[in-house]
């Protein structure tokens, strides 16, 4: 991850569509954790573009955590999303990105989430979306399950959130992903992450730009590989 998740095309989409995300709903200074921060990418990404934030990660891993500190010069903190390490309304807000779906007892996690944000705070989460979508891929990544966008809502709304936007995304690549994963699997299933060729990864970054685009004017997608939430603590 920490190899090819500042150039891959899927880091690159996710990480642009969760910072135009947080810019939508956050004053120019707050105080935002990354509850699953992996490598750090989205903290490396964040700090760049959004210096005037307050920028915190959180791991399982304590070599993601090395790997994040050395990559991003911030506070990355070692601990479970399930039972974090901070004290109650600490945050503005949080983002979790495909990390929710890797805990044994996800309500309690996002239970977490609403724990530790200040009234009014907002999550910004993304899940791997459809449970019928389950492959090679999600058991190399540590994926224990995968989540509709009625399941996302019901999850977060069960832990006191009020939803404030959800829509799929990763919609125009979706076909390819279907017929990778469920058709034409690979004789030796590995995880999927990993760069393609240049001129691959050029054209998945074309089309994640039209979807970064139609999202970023308040439309949203009927389906695709992943889920797109944002949700406020009252």
């Amino acid at each position: 991850m920490a190899e090819v998740e500042d150039a891959m095309w899927y880091y690159r989409a996710l990480h642009r569509h969760v910072e135009r995300s947080l810019a939508a709903v956050l004053p120019p200074a707050a105080r935002v954790l990354d509850a699953g921060c992996g490598t750090g990418g989205l903290l490396r990404r964040l700090h760049g573009n959004r210096p005037q934030w307050t920028l915190t990660g959180l791991d399982f891993s304590p070599l993601a955590c090395e790997l994040a500190r050395e990559r991003t010069g911030g506070e990355v903190v070692q601990g479970s999303i399930a039972g974090m390490p901070f004290a109650e309304a600490q945050f503005d807000a949080i983002t979790s990105c495909d990390v929710v779906c890797q805990v044994t007892e996800p309500a309690q996690a996002v239970r977490e989430f609403h724990r530790v944000l200040r009234p009014g705070g907002f999550v910004v989460l993304t899940m791997p979306a459809y449970q019928w979508m389950y492959s090679y891929h999600d058991r190399e990544v540590g994926n224990l399950r995968r989540y509709s966008r009625g399941e996302v809502n019901g999850l977060l709304r069960g832990a006191g959130f009020r939803i404030v936007r959800s829509t799929y995304w990763n919609t125009l690549l979706f076909p390819l992903a279907v017929l990778r994963r469920k058709i034409l699997p690979p004789a030796a299933p590995a995880s999927d992450v990993g760069l393609f060729p240049a001129p691959v990864e050029a054209g998945c970054n074309v089309l994640m730009a039209f979807e970064h685009a139609w999202l970023g004017a308040g439309g949203s997608l009927p389906l695709g590989n992943s889920v797109l939430t944002v949700a406020q603590k009252p």
